[in-house]
């Protein structure tokens, strides 16, 4: 069957150090100080086989994500842009909803507690965690010290079918009510594992909202327009987008958003301020990827706000520094929180459930393809920001 493979040279930079969980050669927690000359092309590989507690899955839907674009991209020295865990090649894809063909005899099912069964439609966790490591046995899968991701260190979902374990799939039968049987159930499947990204950011790590509370989100990608819908649904009054792409921004407002900042043509700070009555934020997102030109912004509101407690979450992957001023953090009660993943908590099960009962992901998708156009697709993503969620269609 055929595959969207990556494939990369392992050429470490002079200043990286091989880490007790990096294996010389193949895989590594900081990609982009590695991996050097990557190249996409479709590849023939097996068909997999199944263990009794893995499930096979039949793609029918899959999302090009910023990973998949940052994996494949060089910059000027041919190094990849992707910071985080990778293991090349590997077949692309994570973000998926599938039918399950065949169920080992250990595979079961979260939602039923009994096996999975052919024809049943799932999602999958991205993020393969232990259970065992210290960080797991403490609650905290997504920083699994045996941590494994799908589409970048195992073979993901850019191809016909994926085998997955048992442990890492939900159903997405509760959707057909609202999306019934056809490609929009798999659509819709597919947006799960970004959403859940993003409700892991504002719910889980930033500590959520009360309803009536402001909340300013930094980047119109899929994760920052996940989050826009999440957040409104929570009860927030103001939702404003800092965006300065006019396609991103008016989808934005489809998606909850109450306004929207141009950043090239505002003053970020001073729009937010008026914007809220010079009260600021209770809560901020960093999704642009860009942390070390939106910082000063983000410092200037909350200094001159009225809100103290705010909480600024960065979700958003990049290998740059962050310039902060511990004075403004100090004297206005704020603080900066990391965010990864998505695994845990609830979240996949939560999300799932707002979908059913209302939450509609569906509009982020802007685009859909065949699997032959993928690669191409996400060369384009490098520089064209018109499109939110491209996604891939298999019959």
């Amino acid at each position: 069957m055929k595959a969207v493979v990556l494939t990369a040279q392992w050429d470490p930079k002079p200043d990286f150090k091989l880490g007790a969980k990096d294996v010389d050669g193949k895989l590594t927690y900081l990609g982009s100080r590695v991996w050097r000359h990557p190249k996409l092309e479709f590849q023939n590989i097996p068909m997999p086989e199944i263990k009794d507690d893995e499930v096979l899955i039949k793609v029918r839907a899959c999302g090009i994500c910023g990973s998949d674009v940052h994996m494949a991209q060089p910059d000027k020295d041919g190094y990849i842009y992707y910071p985080g865990l990778t293991a090349f090649p590997v077949v692309l894809g994570h973000e998926i909803a599938g039918e399950v063909v065949r169920a080992g005899s250990r595979a079961v099912s979260k939602a039923t507690g009994k096996p999975f069964v052919a024809g049943e439609a799932v999602c999958a966790e991205e993020m393969f965690w232990c259970s065992y490591c210290r960080p797991c046995a403490d609650g905290y899968p997504n920083h699994c010290e045996q941590l494994q991701e799908l589409g970048f260190s195992v073979d993901g979902a850019f191809t016909d079918y994926v085998v997955i374990n048992s442990r890492y799939l939900w159903s997405l039968e509760g959707l057909r009510n609202i999306y019934g049987d056809g490609e929009e159930l798999f659509v819709a499947g597919s947006l799960v594992e970004p959403t859940s990204v993003a409700y892991n950011a504002v719910i889980e790590r930033g500590g959520g909202i009360r309803p009536g509370d402001n909340v300013v989100i930094l980047g119109g990608g899929p994760i920052g327009l996940a989050a826009t819908a999440i957040l409104k649904r929570a009860g927030a009054a103001k939702v404003i987008l800092s965006e300065t792409q006019p396609e991103r921004a008016q989808l934005a407002l489809k998606m909850g958003a109450t306004d929207i900042i141009n950043p090239q043509k505002e003053d970020f700070a001073e729009k937010v301020l008026t914007l809220t009555g010079g009260a600021g934020a209770d809560l901020y997102l960093e999704a642009t990827g860009l942390p070390d030109k939106v910082f000063a912004g983000i410092e200037k509101v909350v200094w001159n706000g009225r809100a103290l407690n705010a909480r600024i979450v960065i979700v958003a992957r990049a290998d740059a520094k962050i310039p902060v001023t511990g004075e403004v953090l100090q004297v206005r009660r704020a603080s900066i929180i990391g965010a990864q993943g998505h695994s845990g908590h609830g979240t996949f099960p939560r999300v799932i459930s707002a979908m059913s009962s209302g939450m509609d992901m569906t509009p982020l998708v802007t685009k859909r393809i065949s699997l032959q156009e993928v690669p191409e697709n996400i060369i384009a993503l490098r520089t064209d920001r018109k499109e939110c969620k491209i996604t891939a269609i298999m019959k």
